[in-house]
């Protein structure tokens, strides 16, 4: 085979199996469908580009989110305005998922929506690595080399985030949940 299907067979597969977290991942940063499908293809448009400059094994994880974060950032910044503020709207309403059953969407769809909701209301300094850190499973140290800032910082802006996420009134039923199954 020839480079060139070597190169359209390589970004199928990495299509494949990065495109459902990544679209996740953007949802949830902007809170928006239509940027998010926007950042994340510019993502793997940028990521295919330099993909000759991606780290190798476990190095490659936060390279590929960090891309994607920029993604969201440059997509909020053209949409928003520098500031990134933009008018009210309606919250998100679902996400990419890899593979869920009715069932699996009866049941968490409601928590589900009143967390993305929750998400949506921290400033996204915070929300980034709340969204790295437990929706894409990075490590701190990975959110590190994401958002390109010092491993301390990730950690207190984690810190923070849990803080005022236990604070809000609206997931507060859910940990009593927690609190009474344990």
């Amino acid at each position: 085979m020839n480079r060139a299907g070597q190169d359209i067979s390589g970004l199928e597969e990495w299509m494949k199996s990065w495109y459902a977290p990544a679209y996740r991942t953007a949802c949830l940063v902007l809170n928006d469908s239509t940027g998010a499908e926007e950042a994340v293809q510019e993502a793997f448009l940028r990521m295919w580009r330099f993909r000759d400059a991606m780290p190798d094994g476990e190095a490659a994880r936060p390279w590929l989110y960090r891309v994607v974060v920029n993604s969201c950032y440059s997509w909020a910044r053209k949409e928003w305005g520098v500031d990134g503020r933009r008018a009210p709207q309606a919250a998100l309403e679902s996400l990419a998922e890899t593979s869920p059953g009715p069932d699996e969407i009866a049941l968490v769809g409601d928590r589900a929506a009143v967390v993305r909701v929750a998400l949506a209301r921290l400033p996204e300094a915070l929300r980034v690595p709340i969204v790295l850190r437990y929706y894409a499973g990075l490590s701190e140290k990975e959110i590190a080399v994401a958002i390109h800032r010092r491993p301390g910082t990730v950690k207190s802006r984690l810190h923070e985030a849990r803080r005022l996420l236990s604070a809000d009134a609206t997931l507060s039923p859910f940990a009593e949940e927690e609190e009474g199954t344990q």
